[in-house]
């Protein structure tokens, strides 16, 4: 377990993964496995060490509004942050892919705070590159078209897999892109035209 965490998170202290080790819980879940839901108090925060969870915010008619993804060696700083104010969650945390995490009970929280400064550093780290990654995600739905939400749509999904393939079905896009089905097969189809994309079933493959 130790190397494990240590590949994984390779700016811990020995100390603190050895506290890890002591007061976590590795879980498994598999893919599709709701995680957090809008209004749920949230009792842990989870270091991912496997697979990948997408985090977004749900809309009354089932919307879906794509923040960021989880993947090892990360946490989720929303959760960090309802757990360490005892808050309800504002947000969904689904598994996209199989997913070991090892859980974090509350009270350590602060704790490692005050005693380990690599944990100190790693959630200061997650707050920054949380918030400006939402940031991104903004300013992309404030200033630019559809075509330019679903190209930088698609780059991200592909950035969080390190692969030139998006497995998903162009109804699963619309949905996190707040749009129809028709729209995002007429923007993809465009796409293939200008060589940005080959379109496959249910499979995406970006070209540049």
């Amino acid at each position: 377990m130790q190397n494990l965490l240590k590949n994984i998170f390779p700016n811990f202290s020995s100390e603190l993964i050895s506290t890890i080790e002591e007061n976590g819980s590795l879980q498994d879940f598999e893919a599709g496995t709701i995680l957090m839901r809008t209004g749920q108090y949230i009792k842990n925060t989870v270091l991912i060490t496997k697979g990948k969870i997408k985090i977004y915010r749900e809309g009354e008619d089932g919307g879906e509004f794509l923040m960021y993804y989880l993947q090892p060696g990360q946490a989720c700083a929303i959760s960090m942050i309802c757990t360490a104010k005892s808050e309800k969650s504002q947000i969904m945390a689904k598994v996209v892919e199989d997913v070991s995490v090892m859980m974090i009970p509350l009270q350590m929280m602060d704790k490692w705070m005050m005693e380990h400064r690599s944990w100190y550093e790693f959630v200061i780290e997650t707050y920054r590159s949380r918030f400006e990654e939402v940031l991104e995600v903004v300013d992309n739905i404030a200033f630019r078209s559809m075509d330019e939400r679903l190209e930088f749509y698609l780059k991200r999904h592909s950035d969080a897999c390190g692969c030139s393939e998006v497995k998903l079905s162009h109804q699963e896009i619309a949905t996190e892109l707040n749009t129809s089905r028709e729209v995002i097969s007429r923007l993809l189809k465009k796409m293939e035209q200008r060589g940005l994309v080959k379109l496959n079933r249910n499979q995406i493959e970006l070209l540049k």
